[in-house]
C-alpha cells in the first residue's frame, strides 16, 4: 500500500468533496418542505437541461460501466462493442416515449412507471407486478457499483480479504447512504457535475496519452488481434463472426429498449422541468456514447500493455484490468484522479438507483397495501429508510456473496426489466391489451426467460446455468450454432401471449379496467393548470380492479 500514498491521498480528498457536496446539496434549491416524494425523491420536478444532461448521463453510464465494458473487450473482443449502438439507438427509440410518460405523469403526480400503469389500466395487481419487477431489477445495478469501488480500492491496496479488507468499501457507502437520507436526489444531482467532468478528463487524457506510450493504435489493435488469435475461445476476436453476430444485434436492440424501463432511469427523467428539457437531454445524451466507446478501447490498451488482474485468494478480478492500466500507464497522482473518477462514478447512479427503488416500495406497495391514506411526509419517510434497507443489502451482497453472484443478478435483471415493456412503453401508446393479457404476458415472458437463462452455461467460469444471455438456438431444436439475446425472445412470447389473453378476456366479456388518464395528459407541459389534480390512492375517478 506504501507505493500507493500519492493515489490514496488524491483519491481522498476528490471523494470527501464530493460527499460533502451530497451533504450541501439538502441546500440547494431549498424547498419549503423536504418531506414529499415529490421533493426528496423527484427534486422537486425543477431540474433544468444541463442539471438533467449531468444526472441521466450519470446515472446511465456507471463505475460499473468504466470498468466492465473495458474488462469485456479484454476478454472477448468485438462483442464488448454491443454497448454502443445499444447506447446510440436508445436515444430515439425512447424519445417520445418518455415525453409521453412526463407529460402524464406531471398531470397526476406519478412518481414511478408503476403509478402510470395503476392508472392507465386500473390493476394494483398488474402495477405491483411492474414495482416487484424495478425493485429486483435494480438491486444488483445497485451492488454492482460496489464492485467498481472495490477494484480501485483493490488496485491501491486498501482493498482485499478479510473484515479489514472490506471496511473502507463499507465506509463509503455509509457516507453515501448518509447524504441521500438527508438530501434525496439533490445530492446525486450536484456531485454529477464533478463526477461527469472527472470521467470526461480521464478519458480523454488516456486516449491521447496511452497510446503513445504503447507504439500507437497499430500496435495496440495488434496485440489485441494477436490475443484473440491464440485463445481456443470461438466467439472472441476483432470482429464478429456468423454464430454471434445476431446475438449481438439482438443484445443490442434490447439492451436498448431495457434501458429507460429501469427506474432510476425514469427517476432522473421525471425530475426534469418540462417537455423541451427531455427533448434536449435526449438529443445531447448520445455524447456520453462516445465516451462509452473511448472507455471501451481501454480494454485493448490493457491487452497491449500485458496487463493482467488482480488476484485475491487464487481469484482473479477481471474488474481490477483498467485500474491496474491506470496505475501502470499515468503518474501517481493522475493516477489519483483516474481512480477517484471511478469510485465517485459509483455515488451517483447507487443514489438514484436506491432512491428509485424506495420510491417504488412506498408509492406501490406500502401505500397502495398498507397505508393508502399515507400523508406526503410518511411516505418520505418511508422511502428514505427503505432507501437505507437497499444500500446494506447491496453491501451485504458483495461483502458474503461471490461477486460474481450480482453479475449473474444483473444479467438476469435485464432480461426481466423487459417484461414490464408492453405495460409501461405500449401502456403510453395504447388501451388495446387487456390488464389480464398484460399480467399473462408479464408471466409467460418471465418464466421463458429464467428457463432459457437456466440453460445458457458458461464453460469459461464452470458455470453450468445462467452463464450468459447468449441462448443457443440449437436448445430449440435448430440444426444451428447461433445464439441469439434470452430477453429478446421472452419479451416475444410475453408480448404474443399478452395479446392472445386480450382476445380472450374480451371474448369472454371481461371488462378491462378504469383508464384514470385522459387523451390530453399526454401532451400537458410546465404550468399545466390540471397538474395534480388527481390523487393516485383515491378521488372520485379512482375504482378497484384486478
Amino acid at each position: 500500500m506504501s507505493e500507493h500514498v500519492t493515489e490514496i491521498v488524491i483519491f481522498t480528498l476528490l471523494f470527501a468533496v464530493v460527499s460533502g457536496m451530497g451533504f450541501v446539496a439538502a441546500r440547494w434549491r431549498k424547498p419549503q418542505d423536504l418531506a414529499s416524494l415529490h421533493e426528496w425523491g423527484l427534486g422537486g420536478r425543477r431540474f433544468g437541461s444541463w442539471i438533467t444532461w449531468f444526472l441521466v448521463g450519470g446515472d446511465l453510464y456507471t463505475a460499473y460501466t468504466f470498468v466492465a465494458v473495458p474488462a469485456l473487450l479484454f476478454g472477448a473482443g468485438a462483442m464488448g462493442f454491443f454497448a454502443m449502438p445499444y447506447t446510440v439507438i436508445t436515444y430515439p427509440m425512447v424519445f417520445l416515449f418518455l415525453i409521453r410518460l412526463w407529460s402524464v405523469s406531471h398531470v397526476h403526480g406519478f412518481v414511478t412507471p408503476a403509478d402510470f400503469v395503476r392508472a392507465r389500466f386500473g390493476s394494483p395487481t398488474l402495477a405491483l407486478l411492474v414495482a416487484v419487477t424495478g425493485i429486483v431489477a435494480t438491486m444488483p445495478y445497485i451492488a454492482l457499483q460496489l464492485v467498481g469501488i472495490e477494484a480501485v480500492l483493490k488496485a491501491m491496496g486498501v482493498a482485499g480479504s478479510g473484515l479489514l479488507g472490506d471496511l473502507p468499501l463499507v465506509i463509503a457507502f455509509a457516507i453515501l447512504a448518509a447524504y441521500t437520507y438527508q438530501s434525496g436526489l439533490r445530492a446525486p444531482a450536484l456531485i454529477a457535475f464533478i463526477k461527469d467532468t472527472l470521467i470526461y478528463v480521464v478519458i480523454l487524457v488516456a486516449i491521447f496519452y496511452i497510446p503513445t506510450r504503447l507504439g500507437g493504435w497499430g500496435s495496440i489493435f495488434d496485440a489485441a488481434e494477436a490475443k484473440f488469435a491464440a485463445t481456443p475461445a470461438p466467439g472472441d476476436g476483432l470482429l464478429l463472426n456468423q454464430n454471434n453476430q445476431l446475438q449481438y444485434v439482438t443484445l443490442a436492440f434490447g439492451s436498448a429498449m431495457a434501458l429507460f424501463l429501469y427506474p432510476h432511469s425514469v427517476t432522473g427523467v421525471l425530475a426534469a422541468r418540462n417537455r423541451n428539457v427531455i427533448k434536449r437531454n435526449m438529443s445531447a445524451l448520445p455524447a456520453y456514447s462516445l465516451l462509452l466507446g473511448l472507455i471501451a478501447l481501454l480494454g485493448f490498451m490493457a491487452i497491449a500493455a500485458k496487463i493482467t488482474p488482480i488476484t485475491i485468494d487464487g481469484k482473479a478480478d477481471a474488474n481490477t484490468i483498467i485500474p491496474r492500466l491506470f496505475d501502470a500507464m499515468f503518474p501517481d497522482w493522475f493516477t489519483g484522479v483516474a481512480y477517484a473518477a471511478v469510485g465517485i462514478g459509483a455515488l451517483v447512479p447507487a443514489a438514484i438507483m436506491s432512491i428509485a427503488a424506495a420510491n417504488l416500495f412506498t408509492r406501490n406497495i406500502y401505500r397502495e397495501y398498507f397505508r393508502p391514506n399515507a400523508t406526503d411526509a410518511q411516505e418520505a419517510s418511508v422511502s428514505k429508510l427503505v432507501s437505507l434497507l437497499v444500500k446494506v443489502g447491496a453491501v451485504a451482497v458483495i461483502l458474503l456473496i461471490d461477486p460474481q453472484f450480482s453479475i449473474d443478478l444483473q444479467l438476469i435483471g435485464g432480461v426481466i426489466i423487459l417484461q414490464t415493456l408492453p405495460s409501461v412503453a405500449l401502456g403510453l401508446y395504447t388501451r388495446w391489451f387487456h390488464r389480464h393479457g398484460l399480467i399473462a404476458g408479464w408471466i409467460a415472458g418471465m418464466v421463458t426467460g429464467m428457463l432459457m437463462l437456466y440453460n445458457i452455461a458458461n464453460p469459461a467460469t464452470g458455470q453450468a446455468h445462467f452463464g450468459g444471455s447468449a441462448f443457443p438456438l440449437a436448445k430449440l431444436g435448430l440444426d444451428s450454432t447461433v445464439t441469439i439475446y434470452a430477453g429478446f425472445l421472452a419479451l416475444l412470447v410475453n408480448v404474443v401471449v399478452a395479446a392472445l389473453g386480450t382476445l380472450i378476456a374480451r371474448a369472454a366479456g371481461v371488462a378491462p379496467g378504469p383508464d384514470r388518464t385522459r387523451p390530453d395528459d399526454y401532451t400537458a407541459d410546465e404550468g399545466d393548470p390540471r397538474v395534480h389534480e388527481l390523487d393516485l390512492a383515491g378521488g372520485p375517478t379512482a375504482t378497484s380492479g384486478s
